[in-house]
């Protein structure tokens, strides 16, 4: 079974959106939850990464991975694979 996979965005967001077409071409679920749709989340949001104010921020399971430039590397390290499965 795999770990959820959460991705805090906002729909204007450049990196949301590579961020999303980034786990659709590893063929994985995710959910997004639009800031722009859903304010009240960005509280759940800040206190999950630390203080992380940008989006896109993304999570496997319970591990914050960041936003897209740090999953970005892990998957160019071949580290995310490992982490979405």
């Amino acid at each position: 079974m795999s770990k959820p996979i959460v991705m805090y965005s906002q729909s204007y967001c450049p990196y949301c959106a590579a961020a999303s077409a980034l786990l659709t071409k590893k063929g994985v679920e995710f959910t997004v939850i639009d800031l722009g749709n859903q304010p009240e989340k960005r509280e759940e949001m800040l206190t999950r990464s630390n203080g992380a104010r940008t989006v896109p921020q993304i999570f496997i399971g319970e591990q914050h991975i960041g936003g897209f430039d740090d999953m970005n590397a892990l998957d160019k390290k071949g580290e995310l694979d490992s982490l979405l499965n």
